[in-house]
C-alpha cells in the first residue's frame, strides 16, 4: 500500500509540473505577439499633449515601433477616481469672504422696557406714569430714567425718548388724541 501511494503522489505532482511548465514554454511567444503590438500601439496613439501621436508620424516610423519602446516603469495600476479634481479657492474669492463676514452691523438700541400706565395733564406740564416690571415711574419734560433714557418731548399721542449709550431716539405711544 505503501508503494501504492508513492506511486499515486509522484505521478499526481509530475502531471502538476508538466501542465504548469507546458503554457509557459510552448504558448509564451504566442502570448507576447498578441499583447505586444496592442500595448505599443496604445502607448504610441496618445501623446502627452493629448494630440494623437499617429497624425503627426509618417508610415515608416508606425512600422519601427516596437516593444522596446515601451516605458518598463509605467504603473499599470496607478489610481484613477471619477471625482471632479478639487477646485482651489483663489486669494481674491478668500478676500471677499473675509470682507463679508466683516460687515459691521452697527448696534441699536433695545426695545423699550416700559408700558404706558397713564397721563395727567397740568396746566402748564404733563406727567406720564410710565411701568417697567414692578418699578412705577413719574417722567416729565426732560426727566432721565435710570441714567439710560432722557425724555426729549411728550406729546398728545407719543412721548420721544433717547436711549443715552447708544444716542438713539425711540417713540413711545401714550394715548390717543383728545
Amino acid at each position: 500500500m505503501n508503494a501504492r501511494k508513492r506511486l499515486g503522489w509522484g505521478l499526481f505532482l509530475s502531471a502538476a509540473a508538466i501542465i504548469a511548465w507546458a503554457p509557459g514554454h510552448w504558448f509564451q511567444d504566442a502570448d507576447e505577439v498578441a499583447v505586444a503590438p496592442a500595448t505599443a500601439k496604445a502607448t504610441q496613439t496618445v501623446k502627452a499633449g493629448g494630440q494623437p501621436l499617429a497624425a503627426k508620424a509618417t508610415a515608416a516610423q508606425a512600422k519601427s515601433a516596437d516593444v522596446s519602446s515601451i516605458e518598463p516603469g509605467a504603473n499599470l495600476f496607478a489610481a484613477q477616481s471619477w471625482k471632479p479634481a478639487p477646485v482651489l479657492a483663489t486669494v481674491t474669492a478668500e478676500q471677499a469672504a473675509a470682507a463679508a463676514a466683516m460687515q459691521v452691523v452697527a448696534p441699536t438700541a433695545p426695545p423699550l422696557p416700559f408700558q404706558f400706565i397713564g397721563r395727567l395733564d397740568d396746566h402748564n406740564d404733563v406727567q406720564v406714569f410710565l411701568q417697567n416690571g414692578e418699578k412705577l415711574y413719574v417722567v416729565r419734560n426732560g426727566d432721565m430714567i435710570d441714567d439710560t433714557y432722557r425724555i426729549v418731548g411728550i406729546s398728545a399721542t407719543e412721548m420721544n425718548m433717547v436711549y443715552l449709550p447708544l444716542h438713539q431716539s425711540q417713540t413711545l405711544s401714550v394715548g390717543s388724541a383728545p
